[in-house]
C-alpha cells in the first residue's frame, strides 16, 4: 500500500523518484472482490449536475472533500493557498478515497487536483 502511495505522489509531482522498487506480494484477497459495483442496482451512473470546487486551508477540510466525492460529485481541490506539508497530507488522503471508492485524480495544474466518482469519464482534448 505504501508503495502504491509514493507511485501516486511521485506521478503527482509531489515526491521524487526512487531506486528500483519491487513488490513481489500477491494479495489473494484482492482476486475475491469484483472489479465494479453498483451502489442502486440499475447500472447506470448517475447524471453530472455540479462539480464543487474546495480550497482547503487545513488538513481538516479534508472532511469537506471525502462527503462530496462520496456522493458521486466531482471535486477541483485547490491545494495552492495551504503549506506543502498539509497538501502533501490531503493529496494522501484523495489518493485513498480515490482507491477506496473505484474514481480516478487528475493533476489539473500544479496542486490543483480533480477527483472524478466512478461513472464519470475525464478527456483531456
Amino acid at each position: 500500500m505504501a508503495n502504491t502511495m509514493r507511485k501516486m505522489a511521485t506521478y503527482l509531482g509531489l515526491a521524487e523518484e526512487s531506486g528500483p522498487e519491487y513488490d513481489d506480494y500477491h494479495d489473494p484477497d484482492a482476486d475475491a472482490y469484483p472489479d465494479h459495483y453498483d451502489d442502486d442496482g440499475d447500472g447506470e451512473a448517475p447524471a453530472l449536475t455540479q462539480i464543487v470546487t474546495i480550497q482547503p486551508r487545513t488538513y481538516n477540510d479534508a472532511l469537506s472533500v471525502g462527503r462530496h466525492f462520496r456522493n458521486g460529485v466531482p471535486v477541483i481541490m485547490d491545494l495552492t493557498g495551504i503549506p506543502d506539508e498539509d497538501a502533501k497530507r490531503l493529496v494522501d488522503f484523495a489518493a485513498g478515497l480515490i482507491f477506496g471508492c473505484r474514481g480516478g485524480i487528475e493533476r489539473v495544474a500544479s496542486k490543483v487536483f480533480l477527483l472524478s466518482p466512478p461513472g464519470v469519464e475525464v478527456r483531456n482534448t
